[in-house]
C-alpha cells in the first residue's frame, strides 16, 4: 500500500489515443507512465515518461513494462494474454484483471457467460464450416449476423448474411475456418446505445449516464448523451451495467453497448473492458472522466462523479482522401463556434476511415448541440498529403 498512492508507476500496453488520452488525465496527478507501442512516435509518445517500442506480442517487452510499473492496464483488448497470466501469477498487479480480458476478448464466451447468468443478449452459436452456418440458418433464419470470435472492432471480423446463397462468401471472408466462429441471430433494433461502467478493487461501482450512437460503415460516427430514450429504458440499462460489471469483477473502466429492440427491449451487443470511443463525451461533459475514472480505479482512488454536467454531442474526425502524411483543415474556421473542443489524436498517417480526432459540443439543448457538432464536423478535415 502506498502512503501516497500518486507516486505509483503505471504500465499502459498500447499507446495510441486511448492511452494517450489516458495519460492526460494521469499527468494531472502527476503519475509516472510508460507505454509498450510498436510504433515510436504513437500518438501516446510524446507526453509518456518512457516508451518501450516492441511488439504487443512481445513477452520479454511486456515483462520489461511490468517490471517498471506498479500496475499494468491495457487501451485495447486484443492482446495476448499467456504473458499477463504469467505476471499476474507472479503478483504483478494488472487491471482489469487477466481472468476478466480473457473472457470477454474472444465473444462467444463472452455471450456463454452473460447467458450463463441471464443477462439478456441475442441469440447466438457456434460454428466452424459451412454446414455449421447453414444450420444456423435454419435456426435464426435470415438475415443473420456471421462473427469472428476474437480481433474484430469498427464492423471488421463481421459479415451479415442475407440468405443461403451469401453463407460460402461470408465464410471466406472471416478467414474460412482459420478463426473461432459464431453465428449470432440478427437484432432488428431501433436504436444503438452505450453505457460506461467503472469498478474499484473494493467493489464500488459508478455508473455513466446512457449514451445514443450512430454508425456509418460500422464505425461510429457520433454519439449523444443524454440517450434519447425512455426514462424505464434508462433505468434499465443502468441496472444491467452495474450486472455485467459484478459478473466480470471487473476493475476499471468497462463500456457495455446495447441494442434497444424495436419491442423497447434491451439486449446487450458487446463488453470492452477499457475506456471506448462513444464515452470520449465524458472529456467535456461529465464531472469526471472516462479517463481519469480508469485511473483511479487501477490505483485504488477513489470514485469520482460521474454527472453529466450539459446536453453534449461527440463526433470522430475520421481520415479522408489518400492514404499520407496527415493534415489538418479548418481547425480556425470550426473555432468560430465557441462551445466546440477538437481532439487531434497525433497518429501521423491518415487513412481513409481512419479515427483520426473527435470533437464536441456542449449546449443548453441536445438538439443545439447536435447541429454544432454537424456543422463543426462539416468544417473540420484531416486529409493524407
Amino acid at each position: 500500500m502506498f502512503e501516497d498512492p500518486t507516486k505509483q508507476k503505471i504500465g499502459i500496453i498500447g499507446g495510441g489515443q486511448l492511452g494517450k488520452m489516458m495519460i492526460l488525465e494521469a499527468k494531472k496527478m502527476n503519475f509516472y507512465i510508460s507505454i509498450l507501442d510498436p510504433t515510436p512516435n504513437c500518438p501516446a509518445h510524446s507526453i509518456a515518461d518512457d516508451h518501450i517500442v516492441a511488439d504487443f506480442d512481445n513477452e520479454q517487452a511486456i515483462r520489461e513494462l511490468a517490471d517498471k510499473s506498479d500496475v499494468l492496464t491495457y487501451e485495447f483488448e486484443h492482446i495476448g494474454v499467456e504473458a499477463l497470466k504469467k505476471l499476474e501469477g507472479e503478483g504483478y498487479k494488472i487491471y482489469p484483471t487477466v481472468k476478466s480480458l480473457e473472457i470477454i476478448k474472444n465473444k462467444y464466451h463472452q455471450k456463454k457467460l452473460l447467458a450463463k447468468n441471464n443477462i439478456p443478449i441475442p441469440d447466438f452459436i457456434s460454428v466452424s464450416n459451412i454446414d455449421d452456418i447453414k444450420s444456423a440458418g435454419k435456426e435464426f433464419s435470415y438475415p443473420m449476423m456471421l462473427k469472428s470470435c476474437t480481433g474484430g472492432y469498427d464492423g471488421k471480423g463481421n459479415a451479415v448474411i442475407n440468405n443461403l446463397d451469401e453463407i460460402k462468401s461470408a465464410y471466406e471472408s472471416l478467414g474460412a475456418g482459420e478463426f473461432e466462429l459464431m453465428v449470432e441471430r440478427f437484432v432488428p433494433f431501433s436504436k444503438e446505445i452505450s453505457i460506461l461502467a467503472c469498478r474499484v478493487i473494493d467493489g464500488e461501482i459508478a455508473v455513466y449516464p446512457v449514451a445514443e450512437n450512430e454508425h456509418q460503415d460500422s464505425i461510429l460516427i457520433e454519439t449523444k448523451v443524454p440517450a434519447e430514450i425512455l426514462e424505464s429504458l434508462k433505468e434499465d440499462a443502468v441496472k444491467l451495467a452495474y450486472q455485467v460489471m459484478e459478473v466480470f469483477e471487473g476493475v476499471g473502466i468497462f463500456c457495455i453497448e446495447m441494442f434497444v429492440t424495436e419491442d423497447e427491449e434491451l439486449l446487450i451487443n458487446e463488453i470492452a473492458p477499457r475506456p471506448h470511443n462513444s464515452g470520449h463525451y465524458s472529456i467535456e461533459g461529465c464531472i469526471t472522466s472516462q479517463f481519469e475514472q480508469h485511473i483511479r480505479a487501477i490505483t485504488g482512488l477513489p470514485l469520482g462523479s460521474t454527472s453529466l454536467l450539459r446536453p453534449i454531442v461527440m463526433r470522430n474526425i475520421l481520415g479522408e482522401g489518400e492514404q499520407g502524411k496527415a493534415i489538418v483543415y479548418g481547425i480556425k474556421e470550426a473555432f468560430e463556434e465557441s462551445d466546440l473542443k477538437v481532439h487531434i489524436y497525433g497518429k501521423e498517417i491518415s487513412k481513409p476511415q481512419r479515427k483520426m480526432g473527435h470533437l464536441t459540443v456542449t449546449a443548453d439543448r441536445i438538439e443545439d448541440a447536435l447541429e454544432k457538432a454537424l456543422q463543426a464536423s462539416k468544417i473540420i478535415k484531416i486529409n493524407g498529403e
